[in-house]
């Protein structure tokens, strides 16, 4: 049995996905969650896929004394992998209060408790937002693109805690980190067993294109079709979820049984620039489901194109997305399918 990793946020999305592929590659997981955004059942899903059951704690990260209770009662911990955030562009805009407390709070407690409990490091879940947007000359972006001021709060918080990690290991602090810049993260696990499944009113693309194409939503609206692309609708690298969970596997295996640099950041994403109409394109092609969508006017903070250059991630990491656009457009749906015939949406 490899070593104990505490998953913040892990019965989210990206979480729950990541502690299958953990699991699946024989570590012990303890996953920490305060169900703001998630459910706790999630807990019976992973243990359905793997066979292993989680620990599961149910804590909000900006809690000191809670996460210090969580340290103490797992004293085997090695890393981290921190992704409990608040984490829509267009609602950090409405309550960027919100967002600056959730984000660095929760991330300062947990570097303020790795060197108290021998936490070795710590995978932090950053995002292209860092980019802006990035000039002509650096698409697709490399990790040494320059870092533009953040379109959007959100895009803010990721900024500084990435600087927040920066300046802690600088000062000295005993721990390693990587920091992982994904892209947009699409689909579910093959099983259908979990997926994405907000609480409310969907914030990103591919859960309100499958609610729509369900019935659930009425419309999907394409924000912006006077952009400077192909067809005028944004440009972003969508990658399978499934993917990006196993790259967090890899960084967590390099961090703690490598002897890397105690700072390191990679892009995780496909390499390729995908048009906002392209995914609606796609998804009916892959699943021969009809949507009813329309142009909506542009959406304050938005990115007009962005996607990656993971060759750094390629080649260092030993790590490769694989599957196909269609491929995780298709999962997305047989998630979707599947949530419809549990009765739940």
């Amino acid at each position: 049995m490899k070593q104990t990793i505490l998953v913040t946020g892990g019965t989210g999305f990206i979480g729950s996905h990541t502690t299958v592929e953990l699991q699946n590659a024989g570590y012990n997981v303890v996953i920490v969650d305060n169900l703001s955004n998630s459910q706790a059942n999630v807990v019976d899903g992973i243990e359905k896929i793997t066979g292993i059951r989680p620990a599961f704690e149910e804590a909000d990260c900006c809690d000191f004394a809670a996460m210090e209770r969580i340290f103490n009662k797992y004293p085997n911990i090695e890393g981290i992998i921190h992704f409990a955030a608040s984490k829509a562009v267009g609602e950090s805009v409405e309550k960027p209060l919100m967002y600056y407390r959730n984000n660095f709070v929760s991330l300062i407690n947990l570097l303020e408790l790795m060197p108290k409990y021998n936490v070795k490091g710590i995978i932090f879940s950053s995002s292209c937002t860092v980019y802006g947007q990035p000039a002509p000359e650096n698409l697709p972006v490399t990790e040494d693109a320059p870092i533009k001021p953040a379109e959007s709060p959100y895009g803010n918080t990721k900024q500084v805690n990435e600087e927040i990690i920066r300046d802690y290991i600088n000062s000295g602090a005993d721990i390693k980190a990587i920091l992982l810049r994904y892209f947009n993260p699409i689909g579910s696990h093959p099983t259908s067993i979990i997926g994405e499944m907000p609480n409310g009113v969907p914030q990103n693309l591919i859960p309100y294109v499958t609610q729509t194409a369900m019935g659930i939503r009425e419309q999907l609206k394409v924000f912006g079709n006077d952009y400077d692309t192909v067809d005028g609708t944004c440009i972003r690298d969508y990658i399978y979820v499934v993917d990006l969970a196993k790259a967090h596997v890899k960084a967590m295996t390099r961090v703690l049984d490598t002897d890397s640099d105690k700072l390191e950041v990679f892009n995780v994403g496909t390499g390729t620039g995908v048009t906002t109409k392209q995914i609606v394109d796609a998804f009916e092609k892959a699943t021969g489901v009809k949507l009813n969508w329309a142009f909506a006017p542009r959406r304050s903070g938005d990115i007009e194109k962005v996607w990656a250059d993971p060759k750094k991630a390629n080649d260092v990491l030993g790590w490769k997305a694989e599957a196909t656009l269609e491929e995780a457009l298709k999962s997305a749906w047989d998630w979707q399918v599947k949530l419809r015939e549990d009765g739940i949406q």
